[in-house]
């Protein structure tokens, strides 16, 4: 008897699909080729395109080589497919390498390093990623890398929407808590 109930209980293991493994799979693409813009250099120019595409602003990600909340963001947010088609939708997004010696115009037209660039914003650690609106003004900065990717498809409806204009991003993010849990 203690033979079918064992088999009885390898079957139900057999056919049991584990919680896991019944979430669908997350669409993901590489996040440089597919998240980021290919930046020319000059960001007048950029932010006339910007306008032109009618964007709602341009995002910076300031990084430095070996960051590890910069690595994490690139494989785990920015390479999700859904993510990459929110942002494309409503921005153009470039990364600035705090130490890097390329030559950028800025929106003023003048020639910068991406270092300088970034020391001139005050970037004080990675990522730091800056939201500009079409006027070439800083309107949103977030340092460091976000919760999860809700929290970043969340940062974008509050830039997208214009709601920065009247409320900081923690009260957004309260707001949306309380939408959702009431």
């Amino acid at each position: 008897m203690m033979s079918v109930y064992r088999f009885l209980a390898l079957l139900l293991l057999a056919f049991s699909v584990p919680t896991w493994a019944a979430e669908p799979a997350v669409a993901t693409r590489d996040a440089m080729t597919h998240f980021f813009d290919a930046n020319t250099g000059d960001l007048k120019a950029e932010l006339a395109d910007a306008k032109n595409a009618n964007k709602k602003a341009v995002l910076f990600m300031y990084e430095q080589e070996g960051c590890p909340a910069c690595i994490y963001m690139k494989q785990n947010v920015l390479n999700r497919v859904d993510v990459q088609e929110l942002y494309r939708r409503h921005f153009v997004s470039f990364t600035v390498d705090i130490h890097g010696a390329v030559v950028l115009k800025d929106f003023g037209g003048r020639d910068i390093t991406e270092k300088a660039y970034a020391a001139n914003a005050k970037v004080r650690g990675t990522p730091t990623f800056i939201f500009h609106d079409l006027a070439g003004t800083e309107v949103v900065r977030i340092t460091g890398a976000v919760r999860d990717v809700d929290e970043f498809k969340l940062l974008a409806e509050f830039v997208a929407s214009g709601a920065y204009k009247t409320r900081q991003f923690a009260e957004h993010k309260q707001l949306h808590l309380k939408k959702k849990g009431g």
